[in-house]
This record gives C-alpha cells, sequence and structure tokens, in this order.
C-alpha cells in the first residue's frame, strides 16, 4: 500500500518566515502537520541581505515545525520574491513524429523546451515555464494534447524568471540549515494554488499578495498565469508612515496598525465634544499618548494604500489584460485586514474584491487558515503534484561535493602512475 509523502513549503519572506509541513496522501488530500513562524532577519524587500540572520530565521521555523510533526526535513520547496521578478511571454513550436502522430508527454515537454529558448541576461534564470495553451494543426484552445493526432503542436507559455545572484543566496541559506531545496516557486503563484478557485482562473481574475515590504501580482486568463510582477512596496511601508506621522517607534505603530485593522480599538464615546468624537482610545497600547484622531490616522494608511493600489494598477494596465478581468481582484497576504483597503480598491481600481483565504487543505487548519499563510500553504498544494525527483538548475555550491568530486578525479589520475 503506498505511503503518504511528507511535503514542506518554507515562505521566506520579509517580515517572516513560515515553514508547513504536511502530508500527501496517495489520493493528492493534503493535511498539515507542522507549522511554525518567526519574524524574519536579514531579508529586505525579499532579498538575502544577512546570510547569518537569514539562516538564524529559516532554522528556528523549520525547528519550530518540525517539533510540533514529529518529522525531521531533508527537503523543501521554498518562495521566491523580490522586485527582480519579471514574466514575458514565449512560443515554442515542434513537429511530431511519433506512431500515427499520436502525442505524447515526450513531445509536451519538447515544445516546451522550445518556448524556453528565450534570450535572457546571463544575469537572470528562469523560475517557471507555464504553459497557457496549446495548438495542435490549427486547433487552438487545447488544455492537455497528449493523445491528440497531429503533425505540428504549437504551444504559448508564460515565463517567470528571477536574479541568478539573488535566488542563489537564497538557496544557499536553506541548504546551510541541512535542507534541500525542491523546487523555488515565485510567491504570487505559490499564494495562487492556495486562494483562487478554478473559476475565477478560467474568467480571469488578478491575485495580489501584499506581502511586508513587497506586493506580488499575478493575473490569470483562460485559467493560466499570463503576467507576473512584483511591487516593492506593502505593509512595512504603512507602518513607517504611521510611525513618522504620529511621532512613535517602528514597534508602537505596528501595533496600532494591528489593532486599527482587528477593529479592537474604539472612537471615543464622549459626542458632546467636537473635539473628542474623532479620537480613538489607545491607551491600552501603553503609549505616550492616550488618544488620537481617527481620521488623521486613516488618512495617512489610505495614502499609502492608494500608492501601492495605483502601481498595481499600473501593472495590470501594463499586462495589457485590465479588461480582461471579470472575477476581479483577489488580496491575499499579511496586509489584507488593514484599514481602508476595500474602499482604496473599490475606488482606484473599479474591479470586484475578495479577500483570499487558503482552502484545499486539512489537518491544523486553524492555525493556517489567514491570509498571512496564503504562500506557505500553495507551497505545499504545488508540492503535492510536482513530479518528484525535479530539481532546480540553480548550482548549490556544496563545496563537500565539489571536494569529494576532486578526491575521485585525484585517485583516477593516480591509477595511471606506476
Amino acid at each position: 500500500m503506498p505511503k503518504d509523502r511528507i511535503i514542506t513549503g518554507i515562505d521566506v519572506g520579509t517580515s517572516k518566515v513560515s515553514t508547513v509541513i504536511a502530508t500527501i496522501t496517495p489520493e493528492n488530500k493534503v493535511s498539515v502537520v507542522g507549522v511554525s513562524t518567526v519574524p524574519s532577519k536579514g531579508i529586505k524587500k525579499g532579498v538575502v541581505v544577512d546570510i547569518d540572520e537569514a539562516v538564524e530565521s529559516i532554522a528556528e521555523s523549520l525547528e519550530g515545525s518540525e517539533r510540533m510533526a514529529g518529522y525531521s526535513i531533508s527537503s523543501a520547496f521554498v518562495s521566491v520574491d523580490g522586485k527582480h521578478i519579471s514574466s514575458l511571454n514565449s512560443h515554442g513550436v515542434v513537429a511530431v513524429g511519433g506512431e500515427a502522430s499520436e502525442i505524447t508527454e515526450a513531445d509536451v515537454e519538447r515544445v516546451t523546451e522550445a518556448a524556453r529558448a528565450v534570450s535572457l541576461p546571463s544575469s537572470r534564470e528562469i523560475i517557471h515555464v507555464l504553459p497557457r495553451g496549446f495548438t495542435v494543426d490549427s486547433q487552438d484552445g487545447i488544455k492537455d494534447p497528449v493523445g491528440m493526432s497531429g503533425v505540428r503542436m504549437e504551444v504559448e507559455t508564460n515565463i517567470i524568471s528571477g536574479s541568478t545572484t539573488v535566488m542563489r543566496n537564497l538557496v544557499k541559506c536553506v541548504q546551510h540549515v541541512g535542507v534541500d531545496v525542491e523546487d523555488l516557486v515565485f510567491c504570487g503563484l505559490a499564494s495562487s494554488e492556495a486562494v483562487l478557485s478554478d473559476t475565477e482562473k478560467e474568467l480571469g481574475c488578478a491575485l495580489v499578495d501584499i506581502g511586508g515590504e513587497t506586493t506580488q501580482i499575478l493575473i490569470f486568463t483562460n485559467d493560466s498565469p499570463c503576467y507576473a510582477s512584483v511591487v516593492p512596496y506593502g505593509g512595512q511601508s504603512i507602518t513607517n508612515d504611521l510611525a513618522v506621522g504620529l511621532r512613535i517607534s517602528l514597534e508602537d505603530a505596528e501595533k496600532l496598525k494591528i489593532k486599527l485593522s482587528d477593529g479592537s480599538l474604539k472612537k471615543s464615546k464622549d459626542k458632546e465634544d467636537k473635539d473628542k468624537k474623532d479620537e480613538v482610545d489607545i491607551s491600552e497600547l501603553g503609549l505616550e499618548i492616550d488618544s488620537i484622531p481617527f481620521s488623521f490616522v486613516k488618512n495617512i494608511i489610505e495614502a499609502r494604500l492608494t500608492e501601492i493600489m495605483s502601481m498595481v494598477g499600473i501593472e495590470i494596465k501594463n499586462s495589457g489584460h485590465q479588461g480582461n478581468l471579470p472575477a476581479g481582484l483577489i488580496v491575499t497576504g499579511g496586509v489584507v485586514q488593514t484599514l481602508g483597503l476595500k474602499d482604496v480598491v473599490k475606488k482606484h481600481l473599479r474591479l470586484p474584491l475578495r479577500v483570499g483565504y487558503p482552502t484545499g487543505v486539512s489537518g491544523l487548519i486553524d492555525d493556517v487558515s489567514t491570509p498571512a499563510h496564503a504562500t506557505a500553504i500553495g507551497l505545499v498544494s504545488y508540492g503535492s503534484y510536482a513530479e518528484p525527483g525535479e530539481r532546480i538548475s540553480i548550482p548549490s555550491f556544496d563545496t563537500r561535493k565539489v571536494s569529494q568530486t576532486f578526491g575521485r578525479v585525484i585517485e583516477w589520475g593516480r591509477s595511471f602512475l606506476p
């Protein structure tokens, strides 16, 4: 009887590192058995800036999830983020020469490789080649051509690429904690696996994942990704604005933002005094001030949200699919509950809005059923159907393996000596 597989997803973000361990049944049902989230260090705007600090955060998150799950992890799917991420559409064509001209899995792999042959700078590496649709002998709109007959097959793909050095440093950090990287997965793609429905992908939608210092955008049309981008602003920008505007520390500004988002802070009940009518009681936060004007704080938050959503709107326009998104905007990430977000989206983007919560998993769902865990849950969902044994092409620079290789070469040379 087939055994359950163990899949691990590590979301290395700017504000937090989340590790999710799940078991995958032979029927591909995902059950979360371990989860741990710790504050992130050594990461800025999705890029490793201090390897030692980043390794410390990853190790702490991994240890917590291993302790909860009762498993020791040797490999994981890891999220990749940052402004260096970009995408382009590519076309591939091959001739089908099999028996009775029937298309096989090998033919699909060949045409995908043909689409992969795009001109990229040496400093960039392809992360994903995502088929958008196949054409067999001028018949387009085909989702799965395997088993069909034809002599010429074409494919339209969306290629997501990133900076080789940035991804190499991320892989190195994960390997330092004794874990092999199964694959690097773009954050937006991982989140889409957890929060988007098949209907939304088919109709056309834009996934917006707002993180600590970056916002990922992934646009779907006809059930496939067609555009990916990253905006270098996120929830931390709102926190910085509150700290400057109210002259408080970043830690206090973050507490205030969270309290305003969950609605636990109440306006003053003194309706007779017009000056106090707009005040919000923040005495429970232990700050130097006991109350602040609600409208003033709301304006600070909405100004930054407007800027972020305006940049999202520009990216949607650049994709050329702004009129093909009837399913609207699906917003996820740790910032989705921020005060005024829904009003800003409706005002500036004029698209239907839905907050994306992770679905499709069982087990410890109480710990991971928040938008902040969308990427981590998406990583294990992505890993549940990834082909076993696939590995990324980025060199791992494992010095032990290099030493072993040179040792074998030396021994081979010595065999020719008298």
